[in-house]
């Protein structure tokens, strides 16, 4: 039985350290209330009980091995697959790994707000409201604008585009093109649609 004063478990089954530690690190700053626990075998998975977990981000060759037990819980489990491959799993839920971390944060923010068809809520919180040209620049930079794009789309200099995207960073508290872009897509300032 789930308690619901506490946060919603997320398990990352994949054999690979480094792909369940990265899952979590995104992970966090999409549900940033979510407890992720990272299992690099499937019987220390089974082991935690998979029945506290609400969702199961499981990788492919783990999910191939345990196949019967991921389907008869497939509202919970998402695959984690390189579409680069040719292998598809049907009626499976599944998310490419394979992708540019832009993209992987945009899957998941989209599967996020199906699964629980949540609004869209900042998870940064901002120590003054962004300026309407501050505003301008994150949607830019969203929208994948190098600061050369930005000035000629803003009709400024490009010192000025680096000054703005500098000041909103550092208002943000965040440095990557992925942050930047989870916070626009999570603070409404763009539509996931429009990806």
């Amino acid at each position: 039985m789930n308690d619901r004063s506490a946060p919603p478990g997320i398990a990352v089954v994949a054999s690979s350290v480094l792909t369940g530690l990265g899952l979590k690190s995104v992970l966090g700053k999409i549900i940033p209330a979510a407890d992720v626990a990272i299992f690099t075998d499937f019987d220390a998975f089974v082991e935690a009980d998979p029945e506290r977990f609400v969702h199961y981000f499981v990788a492919a060759p783990l999910f191939r091995a345990h196949e019967a037990f991921f389907r008869e819980r497939i509202r919970r489990t998402i695959l984690l697959v390189d579409t680069r491959s040719a292998q598809t799993f049907a009626g499976m839920r599944a998310i490419d790994v394979g992708t540019s971390e832009e993209r992987l944060v945009h899957d998941l923010l989209q599967l996020h707000r199906t699964a629980h068809r949540l609004p869209a809520t900042p998870q940064a919180a901002a120590t003054a409201p962004l300026t309407e040209r501050e505003a301008e620049v994150l949607v830019l930079v969203a929208r994948g604008f190098t600061n050369k794009q930005i000035a000629r789309q803003l009709d400024i200099g490009l010192t000025t585009a680096i000054t703005h995207r500098r000041n909103l960073a550092e208002k943000l508290g965040m440095r990557s093109v992925a942050e930047l872009t989870l916070y626009a897509l999570t603070a409404g300032y763009v539509d996931p649609e429009q990806f």
